[in-house]
């Protein structure tokens, strides 16, 4: 099995290739692998990828992994009809 064929993030199909080869590049900040490669951004929200990518990059980089801060989280956002925000639709 090659690196292109392992899915770190599923949610968002990215693979080892893909977060290793950003490495090499010199992204070594987890803040902006997640914003370039959308990793932890899906349904899960990291909770299974994040660890893997931490390992990764630890790895890589030679930092320990407890010395990587985890990427900051937001709640996901649902659409919201404009009715309800100009007040002309209940929010039942």
């Amino acid at each position: 099995m090659s690196k292109k064929d392992i899915i770190i993030c599923r949610c968002n199909e990215v693979t080892l290739e893909e977060i290793e080869a950003l490495i090499d590049q010199g992204v070594t900040d987890i803040e902006m692998i997640k914003r370039i490669l959308r990793v932890g951004m899906g349904p899960c929200q990291g909770r299974t990828c994040m660890p893997m990518i931490i390992s990764i990059l630890a790895r890589k980089t030679g930092r320990k992994p407890d010395e990587i801060k985890l990427p900051a989280t937001r709640t996901p956002v649902r659409p919201v009809p404009v009715g309800i925000l100009v007040g002309e639709i209940d929010e039942e």
